[in-house]
């Protein structure tokens, strides 16, 4: 039974010590706005309302903090260039998880700063501390017309945001996060002017700032959170800037799997394997950039990624390219029957198409990258295991490729041994790999370097068990994948996997002469569904001693 979930997001380490200081500085700064708000003798008739405005100073300071806080791991180009010089302090893959934590506690204090004003703007309106009502001071004046405008945008933003809205309709995240904009302005906003002040009524000025600084006493938090705002706007210009650098689509292929390789030259772009980039097609969407994993290695003349046809993007893309359902179909006919070949076809599973660019133009592409991912420290590593999930799988292409370079070159750092985990939902997905990965097994001098595992978790029809029992008996190559690694059918134990490799690293039968080190590195690259990466990373944990270190890093996007 794996660790329960409180004890692995709290009492792990260097959560635990996330935890204090991210939490630790929430509550410090809530405490100090409490006390600001409370000790200022020219708010004492505001102060009269005792608990509820002290506790909407000391939760807004908070939400000025976060509202800086939640910019900073979104500075993608800022991150890819410190990520390796700080990797060893904190994860800075785990950038989108931070952002995450942020927007958690910013959906919090928000519930309490505004539980708090409506509390306030109820006990002004009863007190008369100013001649007012409630409804006024909600809908007629900056603070509170600001103030439900940020709510609104959270709302959409929120909404949006949970992976299953990503993943069906990833337009609505991407166009709602942008809202995003308006809500810095809002809170770098909210509490200037005259909306805190000492004295009954405004006190306005024909000129600017159009309020008088001897009786309105505006907040100045956004003087120090709106530097991280500048930052990011600049990087966003930086990014437009490079995207609109010369770059064209050369050539699209279609795998039988329907995963479309679009190769686009773009001579101004230098990447390492493993990272990924976003891409732009103007004739589908003028404003719409979506990740994908760059799936060529650095010593190819071209940077290619894989698609698949899930979303109203890709399926979009597919038809503009001629590649739509109908051709797809045909292709992956062959594969779903376990046939080597097709007789009518004349195709292999491993086959792909290349779509004929004389008949058909090619839209034009705009690409933005590349950025980081966990993949890239594979050569940092003895032993890196490579774990992919059906499209998942697109990353360890890269690195694969780069291997196969590496190897050819002599020069493969400290990595002694790759272990290759493929799980796949049926058999038509393994066709667009499969030429790689025959390609590289077949150059391996060392045959214990490389280790492919190839799962197939799909229900198996007639006509291809009957494939398998014809073609697999004495046969050298596997009829499935056409490797000489042999499929296995069903989930992997990732328990039993990691226990076997760890017992093997022990007794020195995994990598000569590991008996003599203090510690072997293993290192995990995973990219994937989370339910799957919590039962590896489980593995992971369980199985690490003073002998063999296992580390496990997630693709993120």
């Amino acid at each position: 039974m794996g660790e329960s979930w409180f004890r692995r997001e709290f009492l792990t380490p260097r959560r635990l010590a996330f935890n204090v200081i991210f939490y630790g500085l929430h509550f410090f700064f809530f405490g100090y706005g409490w006390h600001s708000q409370a000790t200022n003798t020219r708010l004492a008739a505001l102060n009269a309302l005792t608990w509820s405005v002290w506790t909407s100073r000391g939760a807004g300071l908070v939400l000025a903090f976060d509202g800086g806080l939640i910019l900073i791991p979104m500075l993608r180009n800022v991150i890819r260039v410190v990520r390796p010089k700080v990797q060893w302090l904190f994860p800075a893959d785990e950038n989108i998880w931070f952002h995450r934590q942020v927007a958690y506690s910013m959906a919090f204090w928000s519930m309490v700063h505004t539980t708090a004003h409506y509390v306030n703007f109820f006990n002004v309106e009863r007190t008369q501390v100013r001649k007012e009502i409630a409804l006024d001071i909600h809908y007629t004046q900056a603070g509170g017309i600001s103030g439900h405008f940020m709510l609104l945008i959270m709302v959409l933003m929120y909404g949006t945001a949970h992976s299953k809205i990503r993943q069906q309709c990833f337009e609505a995240f991407w166009y709602t996060h942008h809202l995003a904009f308006f809500f810095m302005i809002g809170i770098y906003s909210h509490a200037t002017g005259c909306f805190v002040r000492d004295s009954t009524n405004p006190d306005y000025i024909t000129t600017f700032p159009f309020y008088s600084t001897q009786h309105c006493l505006g907040y100045e938090s956004w003087r120090f959170i709106i530097w991280p705002g500048i930052l990011y706007f600049g990087e966003r210009v930086y990014r437009e800037i490079r995207a609109r650098k010369a770059t064209r689509l050369s050539k699209v292929l279609v795998h039988p799997s329907g995963a479309m390789e679009l190769r686009i030259v773009k001579p101004s772009f230098k990447y390492v394997a493993g990272q990924w980039l976003f891409i732009q097609v103007p004739e589908i969407s003028k404003f719409q950039w979506h990740p994908f994993t760059i799936t060529s290695a650095p010593e190819d003349p071209y940077v290619s990624v894989h698609i698949r046809q899930v979303g109203d993007f890709t399926r979009a893309l597919g038809d503009r390219l001629g590649a739509g359902p109908s051709v797809v179909a045909a292709m992956t006919q062959a594969a779903m029957k376990g046939a080597e070949k097709d007789e009518k076809t004349g195709m292999t599973r491993g086959d792909f198409v290349e779509l004929d660019s004389s008949n058909l133009s090619l839209p034009s592409v705009r690409i933005d990258g590349p950025y980081g991912a966990p993949a890239e420290d594979v050569f940092n590593v003895e032993v890196a295991v490579l774990i992919g999930a059906g499209i998942g799988v697109t990353p360890f292409a890269s690195i694969l490729k780069h291997i196969w370079y590496r190897q050819k070159r002599g020069n493969l750092g400290t990595l002694r041994r790759v272990e290759f985990f493929w799980v796949c939902r049926d058999a038509p997905s393994f066709g667009w790999f499969q030429s790689l990965l025959q390609e590289v097994e077949a150059a391996q001098a060392d045959p214990n370097f490389l280790r492919i595992n190839i799962y197939l978790t799909q229900k198996i029809g007639e006509d291809m068990l009957w494939n398998i029992a014809v073609n697999d008996a004495g046969a050298q190559y596997d009829p499935l994948t056409l490797l000489r690694t042999r499929t296995m059918f069903g989930r992997p134990d990732w328990m039993t996997i990691y226990g076997q490799m760890r017992q093997a690293v022990e007794s020195g039968q995994y990598i000569a002469g590991s008996k003599s080190q203090l510690k072997t590195k293993v290192g995990t690259y995973f990219c994937g569904p989370s339910v799957l990466a919590k039962a590896i990373k489980e593995a992971t944990v369980h199985h690490t001693n003073s002998n063999v270190e296992f580390s496990f890093a997630k693709e993120h996007f």
